[in-house]
């Protein structure tokens, strides 16, 4: 099947700022109070979904299958961020973004993020179907 909504060359951006919640060492993965990794990676998966999910027939979505970002800059608590994300290929049903996160002072972070199309239905019933052993 072809999506010939999904072109290379889509942009989409995403924003938020980080609160006492959503700091490296609440989450988890540091001891500071600056933006955490995950909650950067998320921003940038939200960006790149929603990107895909506008352009998409209703019976298909996207899911995150890599992320491959360097976190170079601390935010602090009450800054803005933002993630950038570019569709620079498509492979098939695999999508892959440039992205670029900043703050109010500049660039935190870039990288790649890659993103598989699937069809709702089947892929939430083939997780439904999953069960601990």
């Amino acid at each position: 099947m072809t999506f010939e909504n999904l072109r290379v060359g889509l942009k989409n951006s995403a924003a938020s700022i980080v609160t006492e919640t959503s700091t490296a060492d609440i989450v988890g993965s540091g001891s500071v109070k600056v933006l955490a990794t995950p909650k950067l990676i998320a921003l940038i998966e939200a960006a790149a979904s929603e990107l895909v999910e506008a352009v998409l027939p209703e019976e298909f979505t996207s899911v995150g299958i890599s992320v491959n970002i360097e976190h170079t800059a601390p935010t602090p608590v009450g800054m803005n961020f933002c993630a950038e994300v570019e569709l620079i290929k498509i492979d098939g049903k695999k999508l892959t973004f440039n992205v670029t996160a900043l703050d109010e002072v500049g660039e935190i972070g870039r990288g790649t993020h890659e993103r598989f199309i699937v069809e709702r239905e089947n892929f939430q019933a083939k997780a439904d179907k999953r069960h601990r052993v």
